[in-house]
């Protein structure tokens, strides 16, 4: 079994100055857009308030226990995630460099688009610039989409320009390390983005039908739905896609811990945190979709949607519909939105950019400046006509397949080649809460082959059914081919010599 120790690829590793400076920037990187109007939508579609029941012990069996691991094995080894992985064993070292090669050039590419998405729309609240027929100006007129992905048209010139501020946040934030840039932003931005959704939900509250109709909906339970699997995979496969776990993202964070951190702790408060503020979004984004219906008559289910519909159509034309300040209660979502996008995407290119470093020795200002420059341009063809299309699919095959075949071999690799057990040992020595047996358990046992069911659900799917309705063609060369030459770029990194023995 392997054995790690302290690496000496960097002996003045950079540290957090503050427990809250480290838990608010690895809050800020779980809560991301997703966080926002997906869980809200899930809670909503299996169960209402009871949904909670199956998202609480997916929490506690596999959300905490894979928090734990990719903390423990960060702050211990004090490194990257494909460091960490070299330490583990030299044949795994390429995993370390797959999770942050596709986060950072596949997931990270779309999302900061998506962020400009809410940058350009944060600026359109102040005059309603969607106008009567919301739905129309999203998919028409601001991104032009072309439904057939083999069509790449024209660059969208506001969603670039607004790209291009994201990403200039993305890089000074990053460009100041983790104590003075890092750290500080996200003392800033999570305490706002409490602020801003608090605000989102005392205002709804006070609209006529947002209680009964919206909060009511969205929270009634209805045990009945415990019984179907689908909500207890829905609920285990929200606990994977909100928490950043196998991005490589919380282990990069971790290695910039103290050796007596509470381990343990700090990854309940993560989850628990990151549960609540979706939670209360959810009440403020629901509330407001239940004022929308008493104004147009229309039944609730007709107004509810997932994803970006929620967010960019439904929400802008309940935002046209309120009596009072609209204008500024646009502003207040949008931004909200942005300063969530913001703290993941700056996470993610830390977690590359921490890889970087570890392995080449390169300097922080100029490897943060050519990632950025690196990351603007792969983002550039999600900006075009045909980038809504592109971002759906490499979105379904990057955020599932890759996700998921990431964590089931991060499980294997930690739980099984590493012994798992010292681990155990590690966190518990420094932590205040102790993990047992069942920690153990959930990494080598429960959490793969949850995983497992999750990925074979997705690919039955998709093999019975091209995914979206798109060209199996297209499905091929801009999905499966994004995974491959993520793939490919990890495995050539990862046959590049470490710039210091790893002992």
């Amino acid at each position: 079994m392997a054995q790690i120790t302290p690496s000496p690829v960097e002996t003045q590793r950079a540290q957090w100055n503050t427990r809250w400076g480290f838990l608010a920037a690895a809050i800020g990187s779980a809560i991301g857009l997703g966080s926002i109007w997906r869980f809200a939508y899930v809670v909503y579609e299996n169960g209402g308030g009871a949904f909670l029941i199956p998202y609480v012990v997916a929490l506690a069996t596999a959300g905490v226990p894979l928090m734990i691991l990719e903390y423990g094995i960060g702050q211990r080894t004090r490194g990257s995630a494909p460091l960490c992985f070299a330490k583990t064993s030299p044949y795994w070292e390429w995993l370390g460099w797959w999770m942050v090669m596709f986060v950072m050039f596949g997931i990270n590419a779309y999302y900061t688009v998506v962020i400009a998405w809410c940058v350009s729309y944060l600026v359109f609240s102040f005059t309603l610039a969607w106008g009567s027929d919301p739905n129309a100006f999203f998919f028409q007129q601001f991104l032009g989409s072309t439904p057939d992905p083999r069509t790449i048209g024209a660059i969208q010139s506001p969603i670039l320009l607004a790209l291009i501020v994201v990403w200039a946040l993305n890089w000074f934030i990053t460009f100041f390390g983790v104590e003075k840039g890092i750290e500080r932003a996200n003392k800033v931005f999570m305490p706002l983005l409490f602020i801003l959704i608090l605000i989102l939900l005392g205002w709804t509250l006070t609209l006529p039908g947002a209680t009964e109709e919206g909060i009511f909906r969205y929270l009634t339970p209805d045990f009945s739905r415990l019984s179907e699997p689908k909500v207890w995979i829905d609920a285990y496969s929200q606990i994977f896609f909100t928490l950043s776990l196998g991005f490589g993202i919380m282990i990069t964070y971790a290695s910039y811990l103290p050796p007596d951190a509470d381990i343990n702790f700090d990854a309940c408060v993560t989850n628990i945190v990151d549960t609540l503020i979706s939670l209360v979004a959810g009440l403020a984004i629901f509330g407001t979709l239940g004022y929308m219906s008493v104004q147009t008559g229309k039944p609730f289910e007709q107004i509810v949607t997932h994803g970006i519909g929620l967010a960019f159509v439904a929400y802008p034309q309940a935002i046209s519909l309120l009596p009072n300040f609209p204008t500024l209660f646009g502003a207040v979502f949008f931004l909200a939105l942005t300063v969530a996008g913001i703290a993941s995407s700056v996470s993610i290119l830390e977690a590359f950019n921490a890889a970087i470093i570890d392995k080449f020795g390169c300097p922080r200002k100029f490897t943060v400046s050519v990632l950025s420059i690196l990351g603007f341009l792969g983002g550039i063809v999600f900006t075009t006509r045909g980038g809504l299309a592109w971002l759906d699919i490499v979105d379904h095959f990057l955020s599932h397949y890759g996700l998921f075949l990431a964590c089931i071999l991060q499980c294997v690799v930690l739980g099984w080649i590493y012994r798992i057990s010292d681990l155990r040992e590690h966190v518990n020595r420094v932590s205040t809460l102790k993990v047992g047996r069942l920690f153990e358990i959930s990494i080598k046992y429960l959490i793969p082959i949850i995983l497992a069911v999750l990925l074979w659900n997705d690919l039955v799917a998709d093999v019975q059914r091209p995914y979206g309705g798109y060209p199996w063609v297209m499905l091929l060369l801009v999905g499966v081919g994004w995974l491959i030459a993520t793939l490919i770029a990890a495995l050539v990194v990862a046959s590049r010599p470490w710039r210091k023995p790893l002992g």
